[in-house]
C-alpha cells in the first residue's frame, strides 16, 4: 500500500495531519532527521500502515491502532516532539505493527505456542522487533553522539517508554524547543513548581527513585518521577 498526504486545512499545533496514500520525503522532512527519511519511506512502502501527525498529547507521545476490515493500521505521533524524539517514537510504533504481522507468519522470532496467542504489547517479540528496526538508524549520521550513546544503553534493557530511561530522556530534551519546563530533579529542594492547569507543589526529599512533593492546594503528599516536566512559573 502506498501512502500520501491527505490534508483538508493547514496544520496547526492543535490539528492533526493524516498521511494516507503516498508518503513523500517532503511530508517527513519537518518531523524526522533527513538521513532517516529514505529508511522510513521504504518501510511504509512495504507495510499497509497510515501515519497520522497528532496534536500534542500529555498522556502519550504516540500510539498504534491495529487494522480493521477496510481500514489499515494507523500510527500516530505527536507533532510537538523534536525530530530525534519523533523518530524514536515512530519506530517504537512501527515495531508494534511488525509484531502483529509476524505473529501469524513463518518467522522464528516467535515460538510456535506464541503464534497461537497474543504477544504482550511490550514483550520479548516487540523488544526484538524494535531493536531490529532501530539498529540501521543508530549511527552518528542520524543521531547526535549523546543520543546515540543513550540509545545504546536503553536497548541493553528496553522498557515500554524510552522516556523512562534517564540518560535518554535528558539527551532528547536538549533538542526540544524551549517551553519553560524542566526536569523535577533539576529543581532545588523546597522549590515551588506548577503542573499544567496551575496546581502548585513544593519539592521535598527524594525517597529511593521518586521525590516527595507536597501540594500547596491540599497539603497532600505525592511521589513524583524525577523526570517529570514541570514549570517554575504558573501557566
Amino acid at each position: 500500500m502506498q501512502l500520501s498526504l491527505l490534508e483538508q486545512k493547514p496544520a496547526t499545533a492543535n490539528s492533526s495531519r493524516s498521511l494516507g496514500h503516498r508518503l513523500t520525503m517532503e511530508d517527513l522532512r519537518s518531523y524526522i532527521p533527513e538521513p532517516a527519511i529514505d529508511y522510513i519511506l521504504q518501510w511504509f512502502e512495504t507495510n499497509p500502515v497510515r501515519l497520522r501527525i497528532a496534536p500534542p498529547r500529555s498522556s502519550k507521545f504516540g500510539d498504534y491502532r491495529s487494522p480493521k476490515p477496510g481500514t489499515p493500521a494507523t500510527i500516530s505521533v505527536n507533532s510537538s516532539l523534536n525530530s530525534y524524539d519523533f523518530l524514536i517514537t515512530l519506530v517504537h510504533e512501527m515495531a508494534h505493527d511488525a509484531v502483529l504481522n509476524v505473529s501469524s507468519a513463518d518467522d522464528d522470532t516467535f515460538p510456535f505456542w506464541r503464534k497461537r496467542t497474543h504477544p504482550k504489547p511490550h514483550g520479548h517479540e516487540w523488544k526484538h522487533k524494535y531493536l531490529q528496526l532501530m539498529a540501521p538508524l543508530m549511527t552518528s549520521v542520524v543521531f547526535p553522539a549523546e543520543i546515540q550513546h543513550a540509545l545504546e544503553g536503553y536497548f541493553r534493557k528496553v522498557s515500554s517508554s524510552a522516556k523512562a530511561n534517564q540518560a535518554l530522556a535528558i539527551a532528547l530534551k536538549k533538542y526540544d524547543v524551549p517551553d519553560g519546563k524542566e526536569f523535577l530533579q533539576d529543581l532545588p529542594l523546597d522549590a515551588i513548581f506548577y503542573l499544567p492547569g496551575g496546581r502548585a507543589f513544593r519539592k521535598k526529599e527524594q525517597l529511593r527513585k521518586r521525590f516527595r512533593c507536597q501540594s500547596l492546594n491540599s497539603r497532600r503528599v505525592y511521589l513524583f518521577n524525577p523526570l517529570a516536566a514541570v514549570s517554575r512559573n504558573k501557566t
